[in-house]
């Protein structure tokens, strides 16, 4: 009998994907930035249902190359204020904090993990001038943009889908009609281009910005490039640069992984739904955990676990090593309580009640589309021992 090992992930790099890469490595002379990037940009945009897509060296990539250009763009100042959930992964809040401005942090709820909504009205109040909302949609649940604006209607609303692809609001892709989205395509995500991240917008002076940014700011990455190249004459329009920028560019070789990854995307979350419905099913009603709120336009990441004390977490912890197993704290935790986060405070009236329970209750374990059958009802054997 194979002995029973649950990993965050497996491989996805399929024995095909490699024969298509070797393929192309061996018959390729350029392998920087050119029409395979172009062209996965593009099938992005069709699938996500986005007017742009910009694929980067990575979902951290995409994150600060998107606030640097919003800084551009609506001409945020140093010191603007952006609110930020108290739990989210790390690339979130440091470009906030690189770039100048002012992370404001809001306690999550326990049933999306996003912002908690009672906090976040008392934040609008102290806070009414937050220029810039910067939304995770953890662990593949759809955040509920439309409350956030209701309470901050002036407030620039862009999203991090990183771990969540396909997940839908409406039956809306989340992230196809944002002012702009990140994705990541990382080893650990739904689909992977080895390292790698997406930035979608509808957005066209946004994209064409972005594009020049992407590049070092490059103005012969703009559409505008002869009409820059008028403008600056005494330049070399080979080497004008029209803003600040970076080299986040990515590769063929990661476009043509991500090309190929991206025709069996819609499956891989078809999978990773039919896992959640299992673990929803089988978990809904333990008394140990916080309960589960059924989420349908999920595009499940993982399987989360908040426990209703220590004990029962250091209990699950045990089971979870005993049977090979693999877990993560949820994300960062409390990111207040991270050593380079600790000169920033919680601003909740509430003291970051809920954030602090996933801190230090709240564990997961992967799902992803090698998740089968027989491993959910193994899962389900394994937790009978919790009420």
């Amino acid at each position: 009998m194979t002995e029973f090992n649950w990993p965050l992930m497996k491989n996805s790099i399929s024995f095909m994907d490699r024969i298509k890469l070797a393929n192309f490595v061996l018959t390729s002379n350029k392998f920087t930035q050119g029409k395979l990037v172009d062209k996965f940009e593009s099938e992005w945009s069709n699938w996500l249902g986005s007017k742009h897509s910009l694929f980067v060296s990575s979902g951290s990539t995409a994150n600060f190359l998107l606030v640097s250009a919003i800084i551009e763009k609506y001409k945020l100042k140093k010191g603007d204020k952006v609110l930020l959930p108290a739990c989210t992964w790390v690339t979130n809040i440091n470009p906030i904090i690189q770039l100048g401005l002012q992370p404001i942090f809001c306690d999550i709820n326990l049933q999306d993990y996003s912002f908690d909504l009672i906090d976040m009205q008392h934040i609008s109040q102290v806070h009414p001038d937050i220029k810039m909302i910067f939304v995770t949609h953890l662990l593949g649940i759809p955040a509920k943009n439309h409350e956030y604006e209701k309470l901050f209607p002036n407030s620039i609303i862009i999203d991090d889908v990183c771990e969540s692809h396909g997940c839908t609001n409406n039956y809306e892709k989340v992230g196809s009609n944002s002012i702009g989205a990140t994705f990541s395509f990382y080893f650990g995500h739904h689909m992977t281009t080895i390292e790698g991240g997406m930035i979608s917008t509808n957005d066209d002076e946004l994209y064409d910005l972005m594009k020049m940014k992407r590049s070092h700011g490059l103005a012969r990455a703009s559409i505008h490039f002869e009409e820059y190249a008028k403008e600056y004459f005494d330049v070399e329009k080979s080497f004008l640069f029209v803003t600040d920028g970076y080299n986040f560019r990515n590769t063929e070789i990661g476009a043509l992984i991500g090309i190929q990854q991206l025709k069996r995307l819609d499956k891989y979350i078809i999978r990773r739904r039919e896992n959640y419905d299992f673990f929803f099913d089988f978990m809904n009603g333990k008394k140990s955990f916080y309960p589960l709120t059924y989420q349908k336009e999920n595009s499940c990441f993982c399987f989360p676990f908040i426990c209703k004390t220590k004990k029962i977490k250091q209990k699950l912890i045990t089971v979870f090593n005993k049977n090979k197993i693999e877990y993560r704290p949820i994300v960062g935790g409390n990111l207040l309580r991270q050593p380079y986060l600790n000169q920033y405070h919680c601003l909740s009236i509430k003291n970051g009640l809920n954030v602090n329970v996933l801190h230090t209750n709240g564990i997961y374990i992967g799902n992803n589309q090698y998740v089968k059958h027989r491993d959910m009802m193994k899962l389900e054997n394994i937790l009978g021992e919790f009420e």
